[in-house]
């Protein structure tokens, strides 16, 4: 298995495993990605989602050329993959939040996994860039609409059209990660970000995210109208009142997810 996938008190872990070559993504390891978010957005038990590479060089370099993802540019495109690369860089239908863990380079596909990433909490010897006008080829998964959107047009534009590769300071500069800290640091800054998350009640972040990710090409007004099936479910929860109900006796919310 090219992917190690765990899940223990709500919180699922993706690990792509194939340090070997960067944690590049063949047509086995996406398949292996596809089914895993099928999975955690069938299990409603996961509240929150780690995706990170084995090692401490790479995040993920993107599509392994020499592992079955080549061929001419076209027939690239032309592969399913769902949800953009990795299954994650242009899925919508994951309400669960998903923390990028860069432990390392996350360019090309692995970038684009990383923009589909909610919250991204960096090692500071990481990089991003999408490389891949260098070789011929377009960053068809994500990239190009992605970026441009989470950060300057000047700053996307300067990325997107020289395929330069930036560090994590320039990242965290830009907004595009939340936090950059030494690898020693890194999964207790990952860690820490996951408790704040299950400090929140499960079905408003599952809403949370839902009307966010289901909205963005919408106006305000015309987001604000929707009534999106994560948002009834959590205003219906038995968790709405919880919460509440703990405010007022001053103690700590149990969150049932219901």
């Amino acid at each position: 298995m090219a992917v190690v996938f765990t899940v223990t008190d709500h919180v699922a872990r993706v690990t792509i495993d194939r340090p070997e070559v960067m944690n590049a993504v063949d047509q086995a390891t996406e398949q292996e990605l596809q089914a895993i978010w099928a999975r955690i957005e069938q299990d409603r038990s996961v509240r929150v989602v780690v995706l990170t590479g084995a090692g401490e060089r790479a995040f993920s370099t993107g599509a392994d050329m020499k592992g079955g993802s080549g061929g001419s540019g076209l027939d690239y495109w032309a592969m399913p993959r769902p949800g953009g690369f990795g299954g994650i860089a242009l899925r919508q239908t994951l309400d669960v939040p998903v923390i990028a863990r860069v432990n390392g380079h996350a360019v090309g596909g692995g970038f684009e996994m990383m923009l589909g990433c909610d919250l991204v909490v960096a090692a500071d010897h990481a990089t991003f860039g999408l490389p891949e006008a260098r070789v011929g080829r377009m960053p068809l998964d994500g990239g190009m609409t992605l970026l441009q959107r989470q950060i300057p047009h000047r700053a996307a534009m300067g990325m997107l059209l020289t395929g330069r590769r930036i560090k994590a300071a320039e990242a965290l500069g830009f907004g595009l990660v939340n936090e950059v800290v030494p690898l020693a640091e890194l999964d207790e800054a990952v860690d820490r970000w996951v408790g704040e998350v299950l400090a929140c009640a499960p079905l408003s972040i599952r809403a949370i995210k839902q009307v966010v990710r289901r909205t963005a090409h919408l106006s305000a007004v015309e987001a604000q109208a929707l009534r999106l099936p994560a948002l009834v479910e959590a205003l219906n929860s038995d968790d709405s009142n919880e919460g509440v109900r703990a405010f007022v006796e001053k103690r700590k919310p149990v969150w049932q997810g219901r």
